[in-house]
């Protein structure tokens, strides 16, 4: 994670709707960390990985406003699937857009899980592929979104 900031892309913008209709867009979170999780609910690595990233999640909410913003973004589901019920029935906390298939192309995501790492600037600082939800870089790359100014 030591990149200068000439090597960083910056993320593409995203105008995606939460399971209730709202939209969510990349601009919505401007100078704000951001993990997006880029998941669908038959994957087994994803369901792994994201009490994981829940935690990450809960441990930096500071009197109720979570200092690192995530979105799950669920993209490639079977026809049917309710992706913000099946994070809520697991105990998640955070929220998933739905049908994300244009917004992984944009991010060049291959495969489920992919969690993108967003600094203030919009930059991403970091891509994984990691199912492992005690994975030690997760924890690394939190606290390095959450304390890197915006530039």
């Amino acid at each position: 994670m030591s990149h200068s900031d000439s090597d960083l892309k910056q993320a593409p913008n995203f105008q995606l709707k939460d399971s209730n209709g709202k939209i969510h867009q990349l601009t919505d979170y401007k100078g704000q960390p951001l993990v997006l999780h880029f998941w669908a609910t038959w994957c087994p690595y994803c369901k792994k990985l994201q009490p994981g990233l829940n935690r990450m999640y809960k441990k930096h909410i500071n009197n109720g406003i979570p200092e690192l913003k995530m979105l799950g973004v669920s993209f490639r589901e079977d026809g049917g699937a309710t992706p913000g019920e099946a994070l809520t029935k697991r105990g998640i906390n955070f929220l998933t857009l739905v049908d994300g298939d244009k917004v992984a192309k944009a991010y060049n995501v291959r495969g489920t899980p992919t969690t993108v790492f967003i600094d203030r600037s919009g930059k991403i600082v970091w891509t994984t592929n990691t199912s492992n939800p005690d994975d030690p870089r997760l924890d690394k790359a939190a606290d390095f979104v959450l304390k890197r100014a915006p530039n």
